[in-house]
Parts: C-alpha cells; sequence; structure tokens
C-alpha cells in the first residue's frame, strides 16, 4: 500500500514546535546558563570545518546552512575572519550550491590564518580584504566584488561592541538584498552574568554593550528588516539568539 505525501505535514508540524519552543522561557533560560557553564571549557573553540577552526556553536552552524540553502545568496559577506572556518564552511555550502563567493573582513587576517585560508579546496569561493569593516575604503573594497543582481547575505562577527556593530549593521543591512539575511552574531552576550567569560575574550563588553543591544536599535530604525521568528526559536545552546535578521523589503 503507497504511503501518503506528508512532507507538508512534516514542516508544519516542524514549524508548530519550533514556535512553541521559542515561548519557553525556562529552556531558553536554562540554555543559556549551560553556555556559560560551557565556557569554562572554550566549547565553541573545539569544533572545526573540513579541517579548520570554525568557532561557532554547532547549532548555528546548522542555522546558518538551513539559511543558506533556502535563500542562496550569491554572496556572503562576513566581518571577522578569526582562523577562517566559518568562511570556508559558508564557501562550501556554495560550492554545493555551484554558486557564489564569500567575502571574508577583517581589520588583521594574520599570516598563517590567510595560508591556512587560501592553501583550502574552498579557497577558490573565498575572497579576503584586511582592514577595519566599517572604513570607507573598505567597503568601497566590498562593493567592489559585488556583481550586479547578485543576492547579498551578511554575517557580522567582529568587533562586538554596541557601536561598532550598529555601525556594521547600518553599513552592510544597506547591501543585503530582500528575503536574504544579516546575521548579528554572539548575541548571547546579553544573556550571561556580567563576569562571564564570553564578555572579555577580545575585549570588556559591559551590560547593554553588545550585539543583541545593536540589533536592537538598529531593528528600531530599520523596518526593511525582522527577526525570523521561527528560526530563532529553535536557537538553543546558540551563540546568537535572536541575531538572525531578515530583510523583507528593499
Amino acid at each position: 500500500m503507497p504511503q501518503s505525501d506528508d512532507r507538508i505535514k512534516f514542516e508544519n508540524s516542524k514549524l508548530r514546535s519550533a514556535l512553541e519552543l521559542g515561548k519557553d522561557a525556562a529552556i531558553h533560560a536554562q540554555s543559556s546558563e549551560l553556555i556559560e557553564a560551557l565556557n569554562k571549557y572554550d566549547f565553541s573553540y573545539l569544533w572545526s570545518w573540513m579541517g579548520v577552526p570554525i568557532i561557532q556553536m554547532p547549532s548555528d552552524v546548522m542555522a546558518t546552512q538551513e539559511v543558506i540553502w533556502a535563500t542562496k545568496p550569491d554572496i556572503i559577506i562576513e566581518t571577522g575572519v578569526a582562523r577562517g572556518g566559518s568562511v570556508l564552511f559558508m564557501a562550501s555550502l556554495l560550492d554545493a550550491l555551484g554558486i557564489g563567493q564569500v567575502i571574508g573582513v577583517d581589520i588583521d587576517i594574520r599570516a598563517h590564518n590567510r595560508e591556512t585560508i587560501e592553501s583550502h579546496p574552498m579557497s577558490k569561493r573565498v575572497t579576503l580584504i584586511e582592514g577595519g569593516s566599517v572604513d570607507g575604503k573598505t567597503l568601497d573594497r566590498v562593493r567592489s566584488k559585488i556583481p550586479a543582481g547578485s543576492r547579498v547575505m551578511v554575517v557580522l562577527d567582529s568587533d562586538h561592541s554596541r557601536e561598532h556593530v550598529l555601525a556594521e549593521c547600518r553599513a552592510y543591512g544597506a547591501l543585503v538584498s530582500e528575503g536574504c539575511y544579516l546575521v548579528v552574531a554572539d548575541t548571547i552576550v546579553a544573556h550571561l552574568p556580567e563576569n562571564s567569560k564570553s564578555r572579555s575574550r577580545s575585549q570588556n563588553l559591559e551590560t547593554g554593550n553588545d550585539p543583541a543591544a545593536a540589533a536592537k536599535l538598529f531593528l528600531a530604525e530599520n523596518p526593511a528588516f525582522e527577526v525570523d521568528q521561527a528560526l530563532n526559536a529553535k536557537l538553543i545552546l546558540s551563540s546568537s539568539p535572536g541575531g538572525y535578521l531578515r530583510k523583507i523589503t528593499d
């Protein structure tokens, strides 16, 4: 006896469960508490993608994969290259799709990290630009690498202070295509204790001086973007809860 096609029913069930999970404040609080406990072991630093440190939580890797597969951007811009795993991860997804380029922007791309990226099999889909992410010359270089008509996605993961992230949101949000995403990374900082290790890895981020505060200000001034409620609802053990913003209009 043939089985009925339940794909739509399955996806609708997933959506309902995700939205219900998003309403469960207790579970999200427990998630933040566990992330703080895992900071003792630098949990987000323990992973790699195709042999290169990615410095991401596994749930964010999956969420980013879902976004890229669903929206199929031609260009992905990431501010903050670090050791290169994230740009190579996104490049590998674009390679599977047979499209696109990842533009990695960082104020300091260290020689050994550049060598790792440029010698990797996915380097053919990566362009590195060294410079301050919101400097005029850097932005000009980024824009010059975006072919006309490209669908553009942006991930912001560099300096995590509120004013810097807000400046990045304003500068790079303008480049994001309708239907594509602006991902504000490390919003989890707003949900962790004042003395959290996450607040002091690269700089001291006091309460309110963080990516989540920047995203909130940006959304208040820019109605072209919305929080993807269904995606963010299921971000348990995530570095970027509430940080996946979808552009709904140009």
